[in-house]
Formats: C-alpha cells, sequence, structure tokens
C-alpha cells in the first residue's frame, strides 16, 4: 500500500541532516531529473530578478532565492517534517510514535515539485518550486510526467493518491489498476455533495494520521473502506458500478 500525498508550499526552514544527496531517495530511477532540475535552479537562482519571476514571488518571498540557491549546500530533514501547512500540520509527524514514522516511511510518499516523489522519511532541503513553476530549459510536466508515471507504476499493490489535480498531471496513475484517486466532499441539500477547500487538507492529514497509526498495509480498497469508520470516517468508492477508482472522504 502507498499513500501519495501533495507538497505543500510552505516549509521548515533548516534541519539536522547532511546536505542533498539525490541517492539517498526514494525511486533511484528519477535521480537523472532531480539532478537536472536541481542544477537548474539552482543556477537560475543567480539571477535573481529572473529566479523571482519564475517562482512568482511576492516582496516578502525574495529570500527563498537564497533557498533555492543553497539546495546543494543546505541541512536536510524528513519529507514529512519539512512541509507544514494544513495538511502537514493535521498530520502533525512530530508526534507520531517511531513505530508510526517507520510505517510512514515504508507508505507514504510526498510528491514534490522539485523532486518528484520522495518517501516520508527522505531527507530532503528546504526549496521554493511549485507545479506551475516556470524554469527555463526544464517545463514541469514534460520532465516529470513520464518518468513518474513510469515509476509508480512498479507498485503493484493498492496506492491512495491524495495529490492535487496539478501534481497529479506531473505524475498520472489512472493507468494503474488498484489506484484510486481520493476526494474530500461534503453532503449538500437534496443528497447533493460538494468538495471542500480548506478541510479538504486538513482531512487527508487526519486521515493519513488515522492509517500510520494503525499501521495497517491494506491490499485491497474494500479493506480500507470497511477500516475507515472503525477510525471514524466515512469512506466510500464513487460510482463502483462505473470502474471509476474515485474514493469519497466524507466530512
Amino acid at each position: 500500500m502507498l499513500i501519495l500525498l501533495p507538497p505543500s508550499e510552505t516549509k521548515r526552514a533548516g534541519g539536522t541532516g547532511r546536505s542533498l544527496s539525490l541517492d539517498g531517495l526514494r525511486y533511484p530511477e528519477l535521480t537523472a531529473v532531480r539532478r537536472q532540475l536541481t542544477d537548474d535552479v539552482v543556477r537560475l537562482s543567480a539571477d535573481r530578478d529572473a529566479m523571482i519571476a519564475a517562482l512568482k514571488l511576492g516582496p516578502k518571498q525574495h529570500g527563498e532565492v537564497e533557498v533555492n540557491r543553497m539546495l546543494w549546500e543546505s541541512p536536510t530533514m524528513p519529507a514529512l517534517d519539512r512541509y507544514t501547512g494544513v495538511l502537514f500540520d493535521a498530520l502533525d509527524a512530530a508526534t507520531l510514535d517511531a513505530e508510526a514514522r517507520a510505517f510512514a516511511g515504508r507508505h507514504v510518499l510526498v510528491h514534490a515539485a522539485l523532486f518528484g516523489p520522495v518517501g516520508a522519511l527522505d531527507p530532503i532541503p528546504a526549496y521554493r518550486l511549485s507545479h506551475d513553476s516556470r524554469i527555463p530549459g526544464a517545463p514541469m510536466k514534460r520532465l516529470w510526467a513520464p518518468v513518474v508515471a513510469e515509476a509508480l507504476a512498479q507498485h503493484d499493490g493498492l496506492l491512495i493518491d491524495m495529490r492535487s489535480e496539478a501534481y497529479v498531471a506531473l505524475g498520472p496513475t489512472l493507468a494503474m489498476p488498484n489506484s484510486f484517486y481520493l476526494r474530500v466532499l461534503t453532503d449538500g441539500p437534496n443528497g447533493s455533495r460538494r468538495a471542500l477547500n480548506h478541510f479538504n487538507k486538513k482531512a487527508k492529514g487526519e486521515f493519513t494520521r488515522a492509517i500510520v497509526q494503525a499501521r495497517i498495509p491494506f491490499a485491497h480498497v474494500d479493506e480500507l473502506c470497511a477500516w475507515a469508520p472503525t477510525a471514524g470516517f466515512r469512506l466510500e468508492i464513487l460510482s463502483p458500478d462505473s470502474g471509476a477508482r474515485e474514493l469519497a472522504l466524507l466530512v
């Protein structure tokens, strides 16, 4: 089983790990693209104005240029601890016990714009790059989509895709028979349902936390759906008769 999370724009600074080693990241077949993109970002950081434009940085975010310039030298920390924001605050990795963190290391991925999918405990530096960043010579979708899709396709077990659709475009999983895209929905009037925004991320973080605390590597989506109510969640397969591989997390 794998849970595939989106990244967050906001990240913790610093770290206690050694500087970036691409050999220490999950999916070594992505190393060439990771190296190319990291080098391109560092190179562009030498031109402050160009980097600000590429990342669409506001006046209070100009310090991110220096963060990117130091990608190869700055300290690292586990990906699950690096990211902040609504989803990762709800997941609250710092309070997970050792066994839950080890489970997350085996079964949780974060899809970073700079590195592609990385393991939850893979050591990464602080960086600034988004799915829509425009790095000269490095179109994000063209760089990532084919190689990420191929890497993820190696997994033949259950995969729960919690990414935003923008990150799905950087590595589609629809061709994988055991992959399910998770949507966070709420009940509306007359039996209707609608998607959520802020609570979307919070619910995904809480659901991921519950799974890693339970430490159950679900083999089939039916097992996950049967377990969810025992942990306080409503999880349904959307339109199961249509063959669509989507889940609704109802809040």
